[in-house]
C-alpha cells in the first residue's frame, strides 16, 4: 500500500537507496576511458573518438536513433576490446564497482560468450574471466563501503545458431556465478522459437531463463516467449501495452495476453531510457511503465546499456520520479519486484528484501520525515 506521506525522494536519496538491477548488458556498460585504454593496448584503431568524454557522447548519439538495429551496431566497438582474459576481468570488475557506487545491491549482468572469442579464448575461458571480474569488483566495492552481489546471465544471439551450446554452458556454471540464460539481438525475423531446443533443455534442467521480447517487436514476440518457450521473465516486454485498452473515461481493459502476464506475475524487465532510444516509447511521461505500475504488473526498472543510454539506475529512477511523481514507496515497490524476480534461491531473495532493501528504504523515509519536520518547525519559528 502506498504511504499517505508524499515522500518524493531527492537525487541524493535515490542514489543511496538500495536498488536491484535485472537487465544490464556487460558490453553496454563500459567506461569510455576503459574503451580507449583497451583499444590502445590491443591495437584497435577503429574507435570513432579517442578522447573518453567525446567517445561517451558519440555512443549516446549513435544509439539515440530510434532504431534497435542501429542501436545494436554500437556494440561492435565495445566487443572489439573485450577479447582477452585481462580485458574481460577488468570490464566485469569495473561494472560491479560502478553499480555498487550507484546503490545497486543486487545485479544480474548479461553478456554473450560467443562474442568474445576472436583472440582465441574458449567459451569456458570467457565465462571464468567474467566471473573472476565480478568477484574482484564485489571485493573492491566492499573495500569502498558498498555492498553488491552480481550474478551473470549467459546470452545467446538470436540470429546465430549456438543457443543450445550457450544454454549448456550456463547450466555447467550455474553454481559458479552464472544464474541464468537469455537470448538477445534483433527481434524482427529472429523469433525465440528458433531456439526451442535450448529452452527445452533448460526446462529439463530446472534452470532459469529470460528472453528479450516485446521490445522492437509486438505481442507475437511476447506470446512466443511465454507460451512456446516458457520464459521466466520478459526482457523489456514494453509492447504488452498493445494488449491494454484505455477508454476515454479512464477505464482499462486487459486483453487475454496482458491479463495472463499480470495474473501469472511474469516479471517485465523495463528499461525506459533505452526504450526511448529504440522508439518503443516516445517520452518518459508516455512510457507504459506508468500505467503498468498502476495496474500492478510485475514491472521492474533497469538500465539495459548504461554507456549507450548515458544512464544509471539512479538516473532511471530520477526521470521516472519527474514523470510520475514517484515516491520512496514506489521505488521500494519496483525494487522488491525485481528482487522477487531474481534468479537466485528463494531464501536468499527473501534475506535481501528483509535485511537490506526494506531497512534501507525505512531509513530513507525516516530521514525524509525528519527533514520535513525540521523544515516545518523552522517555517513556524520564522512566521512567529
Amino acid at each position: 500500500m502506498t504511504s499517505q506521506i508524499p515522500n518524493v525522494p531527492t537525487a541524493d536519496q535515490i542514489r543511496r537507496a538500495p536498488k536491484v538491477l535485472l537487465h544490464d548488458h556487460l558490453d553496454g556498460g563500459l567506461r569510455p576511458g576503459t574503451i580507449v585504454e583497451l583499444a590502445r593496448e590491443q591495437g584497435y584503431d577503429q574507435l570513432p573518438e579517442t578522447e573518453p568524454d567525446k567517445l561517451g557522447i558519440w555512443f549516446r548519439e549513435a544509439a539515440d536513433s530510434g532504431s534497435l538495429e542501429r542501436y545494436l551496431e554500437t556494440f561492435a566497438h565495445t566487443c572489439a576490446v573485450m577479447q582477452t582474459r585481462e580485458a574481460l576481468v577488468r570490464v566485469a570488475a569495473e561494472c560491479a564497482v560502478d553499480l555498487a557506487e550507484d546503490g545497486v545491491v543486487y545485479a544480474e549482468v548479461r553478456y554473450a560468450p560467443e562474442q568474445h572469442l576472436e583472440a582465441g579464448l574458449s567459451l569456458e575461458e570467457v565465462v571464468e574471466a567474467v566471473n573472476e571480474g565480478f568477484r574482484e569488483g564485489e571485493r573492491q566495492a566492499r573495500a569502498g563501503g558498498h555492498r553488491i552481489r552480481v550474478g551473470a546471465l549467459l546470452t545467446a544471439m538470436r540470429h546465430a545458431a549456438r543457443a543450445l551450446e550457450i544454454a549448456e554452458l550456463a547450466n555447467r556454471y550455474r553454481d559458479s556465478g552464472v544464474v541464468g540464460f537469455d537470448i538477445a539481438g534483433a527481434e524482427a525475423g529472429f523469433p525465440p522459437t528458433r531456439h526451442l531446443d535450448a529452452f527445452e533443455y533448460l526446462k529439463r534442467e530446472n534452470n532459469h531463463f529470460t528472453i528479450h521480447a516485446g521490445e522492437a517487436f509486438g505481442l507475437p514476440s511476447i506470446w512466443q516467449a511465454l507460451q512456446w518457450c516458457g520464459a521466466d521473465r520478459l526482457g523489456h516486454g514494453v509492447r504488452i501495452i498493445d494488449d491494454i485498452e484505455v477508454a476515454e473515461d479512464g477505464s482499462v481493459t486487459l486483453g487475454r495476453l496482458a491479463a495472463y502476464v499480470r495474473d501469472k506475475r511474469i516479471p517485465l524487465e523495463m528499461c525506459p531510457s533505452s526504450n526511448l532510444q529504440t522508439g518503443a516509447a516516445a517520452s518518459f511521461a508516455e512510457h507504459p511503465i506508468g500505467l503498468l505500475r498502476k495496474l500492478h504488473f510485475r514491472a521492474t526498472v533497469n538500465t539495459d546499456n548504461r554507456l549507450m543510454s548515458g544512464t544509471s539506475m539512479s538516473r532511471e529512477f530520477e526521470l521516472l520520479t519527474e514523470a510520475f511523481d514517484y515516491t520512496l514507496d514506489d521505488m521500494q515497490w519496483f525494487t522488491v519486484n525485481a528482487m522477487k524476480s531474481a534468479f537466485i534461491p528463494f531464501d536468499e531473495r527473501l534475506a535481501m528484501i528483509n535485511e537490506v532493501i526494506k531497512p534501507g528504504y525505512a531509513e530513507l523515509r525516516s530521514e525524509w520525515l525528519f527533514q520535513q519536520t525540521a523544515t516545518t518547525s523552522e517555517s513556524s519559528r520564522t512566521a512567529g
